[in-house]
């Protein structure tokens, strides 16, 4: 689309928050409402990438050049009108998470068991929520408990938390991971490269797949997009 404003602010709304003002008019998602944030950070934010985006006034854009705004519109259109389902959804996840599955070569079972240990540690201490952990595909089951106790863990999140856990926990395959990234006991880049333990390994010992890495590519943007917003929604 044509960039058709020349200035983006962030400005208080009467009602409570903060808006997105386009050369004074209120930015508004597809739906035709307003888009709307509790936090002065983030309102600033999605200004600035609407103030980059296209370059100039008659410059070409995509919403790929905003991404805050695409996360804020989801947290409002989609996760604000059922956050039951989201958090269900994303505790899901706990059933088979990665981390609980180790690989059939020694090798790779022996830094499996170094790198993912310390964070299904954490989170048996950290919620009370300690899992299984198996050899191979096959699924293990979770004691009902722990599962529990992550479904409690995930809906202490906030609605734009959820939507920030609902791009980083698919991206990582693992909601310990996403959890982990959620309280700082991880970052962006360590929880990416924890979710990919296993394609880095294999690429060490048979090669590059250029298909893959573009797919590892865009995980770690949407982890780091997730890590970035919630810290933005928090501050």
């Amino acid at each position: 689309m044509k960039r058709f404003w020349s200035h983006a602010v962030a400005v208080p709304r009467p009602e409570g928050g903060h808006a997105v003002l386009l050369d004074g008019r209120p930015l508004r998602l597809p739906g035709g409402a307003p888009l709307a944030t509790p936090c002065l950070a983030l309102a600033e934010a999605i200004a600035a990438e609407w103030q980059a985006a296209g370059g100039e006034k008659g410059g070409e854009m995509t919403m790929e050049a905003v991404p805050l705004t695409r996360l804020l519109g989801t947290a409002q259109d989609r996760v604000a009108p059922d956050p039951v389902a989201m958090v269900a959804g994303l505790a899901k996840f706990g059933e088979t998470d990665l981390l609980c599955y180790r690989a059939a070569d020694p090798s790779l079972a022996e830094i499996q068991a170094r790198e993912w240990q310390p964070v299904l540690d954490w989170i048996a201490a950290a919620h009370d929520a300690p899992l299984r952990v198996t050899a191979g595909l096959m699924p293990v089951a979770q004691p009902p408990e722990s599962l529990a106790a992550l479904h409690a863990a995930v809906a202490t999140h906030g609605v734009e938390e959820l939507t920030a856990l609902g791009l980083a926990v698919p991206s990582l395959g693992s909601l310990v991971l996403g959890l982990a990234l959620s309280a700082g006991r991880l970052t962006a880049a360590e929880a990416h490269r924890l979710g990919t333990l296993d394609e880095d390994w294999q690429e060490r010992r048979w090669g590059t797949d250029p298909e893959a890495e573009e797919r590892r590519i865009r995980a770690a943007a949407d982890v780091a997009l997730a890590e970035r917003f919630l810290a933005l929604v928090r501050t």
